[in-house]
């Protein structure tokens, strides 16, 4: 039978050096590789996106100048930390997991700051009595508020990734301090 290489030893070309380095169980990086931050990277990136993408209609509406760049500095947080993510999985290194750690950490203090924000913004909304009498602003508040809802869900979402990558992470870096 003939054996196949992963994805992984096909990309950096080292697949009889890799090998030996990636496939020892006891190496504290490989239990980080093994539960593929590629993948959580990737998730990462699409998450980033459609906050970026989001902001665009949130921008136009520019109800509040504070929260109206929050779309675009949390997508690219999570746009970062999702290509460091697949970075880390395609090149291991201690230093690049403290990295993604330091990364995650803030993205994670980045969203209750955005929470903070969007759920001001959203409650700002329901004290202005124009709102509720003029039908097109009815309107336009109905959208920006149901984007920034999704937003919420989605920013949780990411909330309770960046938890477990955050975790496997520091449980990578703890152990290679008795495992070199």
């Amino acid at each position: 039978m003939e054996e196949t290489e992963t994805p992984r030893q096909r990309s950096t070309g080292e697949a009889g050096r890799e090998e030996g380095r990636l496939l020892g169980t006891s190496k504290p990086l490989h239990r980080f590789v093994q539960k593929e931050p590629r993948i959580f990277g990737v998730v990462l990136v699409i998450f980033g996106s459609t906050e970026l993408l989001m902001g665009f209609p949130l921008y136009a509406n520019g109800d509040d100048s504070l929260t109206v760049y929050v779309p675009f500095w949390l997508g690219g947080l999570f746009l970062s930390s999702g290509i460091l993510s697949i970075y880390t999985d395609l090149h291991p290194s201690k230093k690049m997991v403290t990295v993604c750690l330091a990364m995650y950490v803030v993205s994670m203090l980045s969203i209750f700051i955005s929470l903070g924000l969007r759920i001001h913004v959203i409650e700002s909304f329901l004290f202005h009595s124009y709102i509720m009498s003029n039908p097109w602003s009815y309107n336009r508040y109905i959208q920006a508020s149901s984007i920034d809802c999704i937003l919420v869900a989605t920013s949780l979402c990411v909330f309770g990734l960046l938890i477990f990558l955050s975790t496997i992470a520091r449980l990578a870096l703890k152990s290679s301090r008795t495992q070199v």
